[in-house]
């Protein structure tokens, strides 16, 4: 009887340990920064927003010359006139807010353009790790750029250059880690 709880104890060790789920770490910001893709995606992203920021700037500079305009001849003016110019004044306001709005607001033509851009990369990342995972038998993969907080990671559980090599993004000069 005590043969049998002992070989049965030993045998649930043994399990217990066949069942362990490998785990490990990739930091998608460094292989981001390594991707030229990105920063390609990056660049034309920066493009876009700093030409739809002047745009906006000056649809802004616009009605404030407006404003101006109506504060200098707001004597010589009718009620009438001025009713009439106050309205114009805030309903080009509203025009440019309204685009504003439509451009950086949220899932505006700002937000549409960088998912477009962005996207591939993101998912040839995925894939090269869902890749890399499968080929060092990983049941988890954190990715350590992200809001997950890793207080203390061990070097040996990195897989970053593992991602970098299956996006053919390594170095020749880099030394895999683990």
């Amino acid at each position: 009887m005590k043969r049998t709880v002992f070989t049965l104890f030993i045998l649930s060790l043994g399990i217990n340990t066949t069942f362990a789920q490998k785990f490990g770490y990739v930091d998608t910001g460094y292989i981001l920064e390594q991707m030229p893709d990105y920063r390609e995606a990056q660049g034309e992203i920066d493009k876009l927003s700093l030409s739809w920021e002047e745009e906006i700037k000056k649809m802004f500079q616009e009605v404030e010359q407006m404003q101006i305009a109506f504060h200098a001849e707001e004597v010589l003016l009718t009620e009438e006139m001025k009713k009439d110019r106050r309205a114009e004044i805030d309903r080009k306001m509203q025009e440019v807010k309204e685009y504003q709005k439509k451009v950086f607001g949220f899932e505006g033509l700002f937000f549409l353009k960088k998912k477009e851009l962005i996207k591939p990369v993101q998912d040839k990342i995925w894939e090269a790790v869902e890749k890399m995972a499968k080929n060092n038998r990983l049941a988890i993969v954190f990715d350590k750029s992200g809001e997950l907080v890793m207080i203390y990671t061990d070097p040996i559980h990195d897989y970053t250059d593992y991602v970098l090599e299956e996006l053919g993004l390594a170095n020749e000069n880099d030394v895999i880690k683990n």
